[in-house]
């Protein structure tokens, strides 16, 4: 089922994952859903409070559109390694239309349960790195426009008004 993905400022945003005690079929439909939501969007990764379930649950599928899709499930994720920075022009299926340039790790090493509730280690660069931070951060409460300078906040927070008060009826 496609989920109603919650748009920046929506104070919802801010709220930080709770860890998912066990693996359900609760938690499995809500995966299924994050992953219609994010193809459906489209977009290259979704995280559990971007739809308003304070859970810490994130999808990644970085495949170009001509590769067969790779979903990967991030389930009570931590980043456990990083090393080096990079600086990648970010979008945000929250904040549609816009894109910043952000700074994070190059690479990173991240833990967490699969789909089935399996424990597993990811060595990540490039894109998946990024998405991996950006919607780890998701769950933490923290948005792209946190790691934006003063000004860039204000000319994004400016557009984001524009844009909900165009799209609302």
């Amino acid at each position: 089922m496609i989920r109603t993905i919650l748009r920046y400022p929506d104070k919802r945003l801010r709220e930080k994952g709770v860890r998912v005690p066990a693996i359900t079929s609760e938690i499995k439909q809500l995966v299924d859903d994050m992953a219609e939501t994010m193809y459906a969007a489209p977009g290259v990764g979704l995280a559990a409070t971007q739809i308003g379930e304070a859970l810490q649950i994130f999808v990644i599928d970085v495949a170009e559109e001509n590769e067969p899709s790779d979903l990967r499930v991030f389930v009570n994720p931590e980043i456990v390694e990083t090393q080096d920075r990079i600086v990648w022009s970010e979008g945000c299926l929250s904040f549609p239309g816009i894109n910043e340039d952000v700074e994070r790790a190059a690479r990173v090493v991240v833990r967490a349960w699969d789909r089935e509730g399996k424990t597993f280690e990811l060595e990540a660069e490039g894109l998946l790195a990024v998405a991996v931070q950006h919607e780890y951060d998701h769950l933490q409460g923290v948005l792209m426009i946190d790691h934006l300078g003063l000004l860039k906040k204000r000319l994004v927070n400016r557009k984001m008004q524009r844009r909900n008060e165009t799209d609302s009826p």
